[in-house]
């Protein structure tokens, strides 16, 4: 096998030299790795930027991991930009450049948009982990177990079943590592990130489904192969939207014998295992606040017969928005031809669309 050399970029070097303590978050900078790079040697490790000393240790130890945790980094990046296109906050906040030493603060300071990040980093890496394991990406682990319960008439235990409980278990390993060192900030910061990340990987648990393959004469499925399998990361993400809008501010404050995190206006009662909780508001990202880690809405495109959170008058804080118009070239009239292929024609149409000011 021929053996791949790679030299060490600048902005790797710059960011594993000045970032001393990482964000929790900051192994998602391995999206940033090249694409022709293939983790088949324990010197490549040295090219992921933003991996603390365990993490570093298990990319040595799992070669073959990491080349699936470096698709779960971009995945995040991807899933969550457009889970929030509609909104003020757009999760620009996890772009940012490689030699950075840290996020933006509205990833740092413990917002609700830190507490969605988090949860959706633990949910992806896992959920990527997992699927790995189906497709045969990962030769360390197998298809998912068969249940124990009996199905139901006309239905029988087969395929290849995603193998969360893989997922999770060295998911969880690498995304929690960087809270479980002694340098990594405050408690109450500790706690909130490790709490919202569990909540992401029970948003997973929650999302393992049973999906079925019909079998019989002329398509007749009289009977079912079934599995347990994971929704699409899209639907997870979206189910953590809604507990991120959803989410408990919470405070840091003695209960029993020691510290812990408590809603902040209902402390009668401990934080539920399911909800996303955040120790910090947010800014409302009207306006560009490099202290706040806002980057306005000014040249956002925005909806102007929307009553939602992309429509004109939220998304442009009430300052207004410029009408521009678009050329669209689509295909159009098209027709079937015996046997067996389509032509189509070219249509153009003007479209009207709108940014904020």
């Amino acid at each position: 096998m021929r053996s791949s050399s790679h030299v060490l970029p600048l902005g790797v070097l710059t960011a594993l030299l000045l970032s001393q303590v990482c964000s929790g978050i900051k192994w998602l900078s391995i999206s940033h790795a090249p694409a022709s790079l293939h983790i088949n040697q324990t010197q490549h490790c040295k090219l992921l930027p933003g991996m603390v000393s365990s993490q570093a240790q298990l990319c040595r130890s799992n070669l073959e991991l990491m080349q699936t945790i470096v698709t779960a980094a971009r995945e995040v990046k991807k899933t969550c930009q457009k889970t929030f296109s509609d909104m003020r906050w757009n999760c620009s906040s996890i772009d940012i450049p490689i030699d950075a030493q840290k996020y933006r603060p509205d990833l740092e300071r413990g917002t609700r948009e830190a507490a969605f990040v988090y949860a959706l980093s633990a949910a992806t890496i896992s959920h990527t982990i997992a699927r790995a394991c189906t497709t045969g990406d990962l030769r360390q682990c197998t298809c998912g177990p068969i249940p124990a319960q009996i199905p139901e008439p006309g239905y029988r235990w087969g395929g290849c079943a995603d193998n969360l409980h893989y997922g999770l278990i060295m998911g969880s390993k690498f995304s929690d590592a960087p809270m479980k060192m002694k340098r990594a900030g405050s408690h109450a910061n500790k706690l909130m990130h490790l709490h919202n990340s569990e909540v992401g990987r029970q948003a997973l648990r929650d999302a393992l489904v049973m999906k079925c393959k019909c079998h019989g004469v002329s398509g007749s499925c009289s009977i079912r192969t079934c599995w347990r399998g994971l929704q699409d990361l899209r639907e997870i993400a979206m189910d953590l939207k809604i507990k991120y809008l959803s989410a408990t501010k919470v405070v840091h404050r003695p209960l029993g014998t020691r510290k812990q995190l408590v809603p902040k206006d209902i402390d009668i009662r401990p934080v539920r295992d399911n909800e996303l909780v955040y120790l910090q508001s947010s800014s409302d990202f009207c306006t560009q606040s490099e202290k706040l880690g806002s980057i306005g809405t000014q040249d956002r495109q925005c909806n102007k017969t929307s009553l939602g959170s992309d429509s004109c008058d939220l998304m442009c804080c009430g300052r207004g928005y410029n009408p521009y118009t678009e050329k669209l070239v689509e295909r159009c009239h098209c027709k079937y031809h015996w046997c067996c292929y389509v032509t189509c024609k070219k249509c153009e149409r003007i479209v009207e669309r709108y940014v904020c000011k």
